[in-house]
């Protein structure tokens, strides 16, 4: 029997996720003989009443080299708590989920494929708890979605930070600087702790360790009495102090999280002040969302796609799909909401204070 299935791609962009798009489109036409469709700019686009994008292999040809995605992403987009604003400028957050299944229904949508972070997946599973048919296909450059090893996005997130940091390297022992690089992370390490060990770093600040900034002064010190005159030092923009908190430049505001920034301006500022030495401050803020997905990513996006068909298939509604160690399964969405951390005590931070690595 022919479905109609559609895809939307929730919350922030990652590279592969066209890959992900693509996967979808050519397993359900060439596996199974669906239609495909894609729902524009996440779920705002499906409660807003944008048009769907009939999704064929034409289409989708050339997507695995392309970054972003296709379809378009919402990161504040959440049908349970929209924003809505009055012509008098009012505004109130309301519930307009019904609205999101009538525009399913509305589309003749037999199944919806949700790739997201765990916002996007409580939102679906709230959605397949009102009776919606949804699977999921995690997303996020964090790698921080429980129950699956590894998330696409994070392999080109930490080749952009590791890159950027050989070229810090460089000019940090050009000039004897001290060159702190600010990456992102807002609750868990992954891209700082990988990046910065890939990087050499000698400092990485998570914010699953709360630092103490004399820890990394005395390293600095230490290098400079052994004849090295510069240092590298990887700052999660999550990261705390001991004594502190997590910096924010937008706070959160009704129906909205705030956004981090400025640790690592925070963390150059506290060197300066204690290390005889210049300090510059890097951040890479959205560069680590763009560019070409690297070859993992695009075969771990592909795999991801065409495994949420086969999902579809079997209507495993709630379901995500998941790697864990090499092969491919299901999870239920629930279980996939909680945010997977950096052990502290793990054999990775372990291997990195080994190498000399400090976490403050």
């Amino acid at each position: 029997m022919t479905k109609r299935i559609g895809i939307l791609t929730g919350g922030g962009d990652a590279p592969g996720l066209n890959a992900v798009i693509r996967g979808v489109v050519l397993t359900a036409t060439r596996r199974y003989g669906w239609d495909v469709v894609g729902i524009l700019q996440g779920f705002d686009g499906l409660y807003a009443g944008l048009p769907a994008v009939p999704l064929k292999e034409e289409n989708v040809r050339d997507l695995l080299v392309r970054g972003g995605t296709i379809l378009g992403a919402a990161n504040r987009g959440n049908p349970f708590a929209s924003r809505v604003t009055a012509p008098d400028g009012t505004v109130t957050i309301e519930d307009v989920s019904q609205d999101a299944l009538e525009r399913m229904a509305a589309f003749e949508l037999d199944a919806l494929i949700v790739a997201g972070g765990d916002g996007t997946m409580a939102i679906a599973q709230r959605l397949v708890q009102l009776g919606a048919p949804i699977v999921g296909v995690p997303k996020t450059i964090d790698n921080d979605l429980s129950e699956t090893d590894v998330t696409f996005g994070f392999d080109t997130a930490i080749d952009t930070a590791t890159e950027a940091l050989d070229k810090l390297q460089t000019t940090a022992e050009s000039h004897h600087r001290a060159m702190v690089l600010e990456v992102m992370g807002r609750h868990a390490g992954w891209i700082a702790l990988v990046a910065g060990v890939a990087g050499g770093a000698d400092a990485i600040l998570i914010p699953e360790i709360p630092f103490d900034i004399e820890v990394v002064c005395q390293k600095i010190r230490s290098l400079q009495a052994s004849g090295r005159h510069y240092s590298l030092i990887v700052v999660a923009e999550g990261a705390a102090p001991v004594d502190g908190e997590q910096l924010y430049y937008i706070q959160s505001e009704m129906g909205r999280e705030g956004r981090l920034g400025g640790m690592g301006h925070l963390v150059g500022n506290l060197l300066a002040d204690c290390v005889g030495a210049e300090v510059r401050v890097t951040v890479l803020g959205h560069v680590q969302r763009g560019g070409q997905p690297t070859s993992r990513d695009r075969w771990l996006a592909t795999r991801f796609g065409s495994a949420a068909v086969h999902l579809v298939a079997q209507e495993r509604w709630g379901h995500m799909v998941a790697l864990q160690g090499t092969q491919m399964v299901n999870v239920p969405m629930e279980e996939a909401l909680h945010t997977k951390k950096v052990d502290p005590e793990g054999d990775m931070v372990q291997m990195a204070r080994d190498l000399g690595i400090v976490f403050g």
